[in-house]
């Protein structure tokens, strides 16, 4: 795995990347185009992926506003793709506020659940049958640290994140022999520009004494989106199903 852009790995390959307008999925959006991919690129936010197209003043980039928790969304941003996915990003998500069991609001539940997972599921669902056919596909899933240990975010992120971990595993189960890969990175703390303010006194008294003491330097945007396609490229050939913890070494304090 390298921080080094490999100039042509992904010529000829059509790959989506959700929540690609800022952070990791902007990150790896970049890498993807500069390695030779047609990326479709989504986002909630109109002017971030007009930002991004105006950087990368390609044809290879492709910009699909939507929000990927609305099934309606999805479907545009796989017709964006034009009948040939050859590998997906499921980077969008969002945080919960870090509020632990007790204080979950159904809205905050189910707004998360629907960015974090379903909408993970969702977009796995309609590109696989494509992915079949050509006896090809790569899929990463942006897991977290959340998704294999407590101590790391609230209750719902935490859920969803666990979730995640679970969808890459039975989908590399089932269709790898059909010549589908899906494995998921799982990021540490990250310089991005996502909100993850505390609104809960007692996650602050519990989560912030562990915060402030184990958690590793923030990595750049960049080396997640090395990690993402590093997976994503025949360099991992033989890794199918995994959760590659790419956090710093956080996830052995």
């Amino acid at each position: 795995m390298s921080n080094s852009v490999d100039a042509g790995r992904f010529n000829g390959r059509t790959i989506i990347v959700t929540g690609a307008g800022s952070g990791i999925g902007k990150a790896t959006a970049v890498r993807l185009l500069s390695e030779g991919a047609r990326v479709i690129a989504s986002d909630i936010s109109q002017p971030r992926l007009d930002e991004l197209a105006s950087e990368s003043a390609t044809d290879s980039l492709v910009i699909v506003p939507g929000d990927v928790s609305a099934q309606a969304d999805v479907d545009k941003i796989v017709a964006a793709a034009g009948g040939r996915v050859d590998g997906l990003v499921n980077n969008a998500g969002i945080m919960d506020a870090f509020l632990p069991t007790a204080e979950i609001t159904d809205e905050m539940w189910d707004r998360v659940m629907g960015v974090n997972l379903t909408a993970q599921m969702r977009l796995i669902r309609a590109v696989l049958p494509t992915m079949i056919d050509a006896e090809f596909g790569r899929i990463v899933n942006l897991a977290s640290e959340a998704g294999i240990k407590s101590g790391a975010s609230g209750t719902t992120y935490s859920v969803s994140k666990h979730g995640v971990i679970g969808l890459t595993k039975s989908t590399a189960f089932f269709y790898g022999p059909k010549g589908v890969r899906c494995n998921a990175v799982a990021p540490g703390a990250v310089m991005t520009n996502i909100e993850a303010p505390f609104q809960s006194a007692w996650a602050g008294e519990r989560l912030g004494p562990i915060m402030q003491t184990t958690i590793p330097t923030p990595a750049k945007a960049e080396e997640l989106a090395a990690s993402i396609c590093w997976l994503l490229s025949e360099d991992s050939a033989n890794v199918n199903g995994t959760v590659l913890m790419s956090d710093g070494g956080w996830s052995t304090v």
